[in-house]
Parts: C-alpha cells; structure tokens; sequence
C-alpha cells in the first residue's frame, strides 16, 4: 500500500538536510591550493622545531583581496605593500571581517608567475631566500591566511600568504558563517571550501556554510507542505 503524502513529505525534509550536510562535509580543504599551501607551510614549521599556525578564514579572505590590491601587476609584488590602512577600510569591509577583531600582521610571502604553480611549486616560489625563511619560520606568528588568484580569468598568478600574532578564537571575525568574496574567483583557506584553483578564473563554489543554509531553508519548506 502506498505512503500518504504527508509522512513522505516528513520524511523528505528529515533526509534532505542530512544528505546537504554530508555534502558539505566531502567538500573539504582536500581540494583547495590555498589549504593545500598551509598544509605545506606548517609540515616545514614543524619540522623546523616551529609550531603550527591555526588556518583563519577571514585571514585568508583579506589575503585574497591583498592579491586584488596589485591590479595584476606581478613587477610589484616584492617591492611594494598596499597602505597599511586598506586592511580596515577595504580589505576587511571587502570580506565581512570585523575591524575591531583585526590583528598585527606579523608577516607576508607573495609570489607570482605567468604560469599556474601547483602548491609545492608556489611555496618554492614564496620561500627562496633567508629573509623568506625567517618570515616563514618566526616565533612571532599564531595564525596563518593564504589566497591563490589569477588575473582577468589567466595569468598572472599571484599566491599570497599573511601571517598574524593574534588569537585564534577572537582575530579576523566574520559576520556570518561565510567571507563575503566566498562567491568570487580565487581561493582562500580555512573555511574548508573546495575550490579547483585559479587556472581558468573558475569561483570558488558554494562553501559547506552556505550548504548548511541551504539545508535549513529547504527544511523549513518541506516542513510547511507537510503541515
């Protein structure tokens, strides 16, 4: 015998968040070259007698609008820094990160090629000199934030990695669960997104946050029809 429609419709809105979910769960930072590069960075911490460096979403977002701050010039790159002040009135306004949560950079590697770099050739790339290995290796940091751009949808690629002393727990707030250039092309890391890389442009996709969103909205609606 057939199932009334209401207990299926009940039963479709139980199952339907629980399968987004798990979605989302698979989508992690496995596939992301921005994660893929702090992974790298703190092996090399750690076996350097270095600690690791908690991976800050809105650090990562304000690393992939220092990248949009050079206009694709690659020439610039390690000569010259965006005004400090475009951390609180563009960079964190730009992400939806808090500026009153905002903490001391305490260092920076960008790198940029004509060519996509994978994240082991990019962080060959970011650490070429003793300058770089200091910054890479400093006491002074506690968390980390690293973007992977291209430009106009190709080359050049710029990497950028920024480094901060603040805390974990309380630094580089976001309001919400999602940066707000969670949409636009480019990767970032720490918010467990998979994101197929800058080679063509591509966006990131939609984060495991929006997909909890989407699960709660789709929920509520299969709950009403089911009243």
């Amino acid at each position: 015998m057939a199932m009334p429609a209401r207990p299926l419709l009940v039963l479709a809105a139980l199952l339907l968040p629980a399968l987004l979910l798990s979605a989302a769960s698979a989508a992690d930072s496995k596939n992301n070259p921005a994660d893929q590069l702090v992974s790298l960075i703190n092996s090399n911490r750690t076996a350097s007698k270095a600690s690791s460096l908690s991976d800050n979403q809105g650090l990562g977002c304000i690393a992939l609008q220092y990248i949009k701050a050079y206009e694709g010039q690659c020439s610039d790159v390690r000569n010259k820094k965006p005004p400090e002040t475009s951390f609180a009135e563009i960079f964190a306004p730009s992400c939806g990160v808090q500026v009153a949560t905002l903490s001391k950079i305490t260092g920076r590697l960008m790198g940029c090629q004509s060519k996509y770099p994978s994240p082991p050739e990019a962080f060959d790339i970011l650490v070429n000199d003793a300058k770089d290995l200091q910054v890479l290796h400093s006491k002074n940091h506690t968390e980390i934030g690293a973007a992977v751009s291209g430009t106009d949808g190709g080359g050049p690629y710029f990497w950028c990695v920024l480094f901060s002393g603040g805390k974990p727990a309380t630094s580089f707030k976001v309001d919400g669960e999602v940066p707000k250039t969670a949409m636009h092309p480019g990767c970032f890391s720490g918010n467990n997104d998979d994101c197929a890389g800058p080679t063509n442009g591509a966006n990131v996709p939609i984060s495991a946050g929006a997909l909890r969103l989407v699960a709660a909205v789709l929920f509520s609606v299969a709950c009403a029809f089911a009243m």
